[in-house]
């Protein structure tokens, strides 16, 4: 079962995509007063039942969290980001983006969507991007909100970090739900 988050069919070509986050770089600097969310995925087993959450820091709410059946961690860790941006669409000013994965999280740092764009989504051994159709509408999300109010920081997982460990508890909620 697919989720419906609300995206239209119709997302950014590679082309427009690449251009619109070229024109403006993404943000490097967390400004103090950043709205911090964090996300995360999970499933059991992989694939297998999948569960997705975010929540904004430091009390947890507002948050927000769903699943798909079957579905893969790594689809699971997409949807938490595209869902809190997306939700998160009418604060103005930068956006921290928190999260245990490297997958969602080295996409913007390390710049592999520039690769993939460049490549017509082929990776870096010329194979297809996998989840394409989830980093289009994420890609998509941060070109709309403005790269440059969008940060995205690594955190570890399962290392006692409160608001990290609440949203994977939402997460596993829901992928068992």
């Amino acid at each position: 079962m697919e989720l419906d988050l609300g995206f239209s069919d119709s997302v950014m070509n590679a082309r427009e995509l690449l251009s619109a986050l070229r024109a403006t770089p993404l943000a490097t600097v967390v400004p103090e007063n950043a709205t911090v969310v964090y996300t995360d995925g999970a499933c059991s087993g992989n694939p297998g039942p999948g569960g997705w959450a975010w929540a904004i820091s430091p009390t947890g709410t507002p948050n927000g969290s769903g699943a798909e059946k079957p579905s893969t961690n790594q689809r699971m860790e997409l949807y938490a980001v595209i869902d809190a941006l997306r939700s998160l669409h009418h604060i103005n000013g930068v956006v921290e983006v928190r999260s245990d994965s490297t997958y969602v999280v080295k996409c913007f740092t390390d710049k592999w969507w520039q690769g993939w764009l460049t490549r017509g989504w082929k990776n870096s051994q010329r194979q297809a991007v996998a989840n394409q159709d989830l980093w289009e509408q994420l890609l998509a999300e941060v070109v709309k909100r403005g790269p440059e109010k969008t940060i995205f920081t690594w955190v570890k997982g399962h290392s006692g970090e409160p608001m990290n460990d609440l949203v994977d508890a939402l997460a596993v909620a829901a992928a068992s739900a």
